[in-house]
């Protein structure tokens, strides 16, 4: 009876310890859509809309991929189109995002599917205002085979 009173207590102190942690960062903003026939085509642009109200937080862009094992290479080249709020023009921004090292995936893996989620810059704040933001593949192959799902995710800081 007294080893399951402690039980009940380390258990109570773990979830307590997992809430606390997992409350960090803020979750903002996070969507994923698939890629058509698990070959992504570079004129397959997927656009991403969300909001900014609090100007005061710093954010944390990421990319997210999903792809399975037979995908071909160790990184992926990108480019990111940003329409900030207040603006006209459309920002490019190219980024080489290395998903392997020593031949082992740096995402999470279930069975033969593997998740990145791959910062894009440093946190920064953000003006207040609607934000479109596209992604687009440039790698050399194309369409680019095997990846499942593209998407973007903020997290407040």
């Amino acid at each position: 009876m007294e080893a399951l009173k402690k039980n009940r207590v380390y258990l109570l102190i773990a979830i307590s310890l997992l809430l606390i942690a997992s409350c960090t960062n803020i979750d903002l903003y996070e969507k994923t859509v698939p890629v058509p026939g698990q070959a992504w085509k570079n004129d397959f642009r997927p656009v991403f809309h969300f909001t900014i109200k609090d100007t005061v937080s710093l954010y944390q862009l990421y990319l997210v991929l999903r792809h399975n094992e037979k995908y071909n290479y160790n990184n992926i080249y990108i480019n990111l189109y940003v329409k900030a709020p207040g603006r006209d023009s459309v920002m490019k921004i190219q980024k080489s995002l290395v998903l392997a090292s020593n031949d082992n995936w740096k995402g999470t893996g279930i069975d033969d599917i593997y998740e990145h989620r791959i910062e894009l810059g440093e946190p920064q704040t953000l003006k207040a205002g609607d934000y479109q933001f596209t992604l687009e593949q440039i790698m050399r192959e194309n369409p680019l085979q095997n990846v499942l799902d593209v998407g973007l995710r903020v997290e407040k800081k």
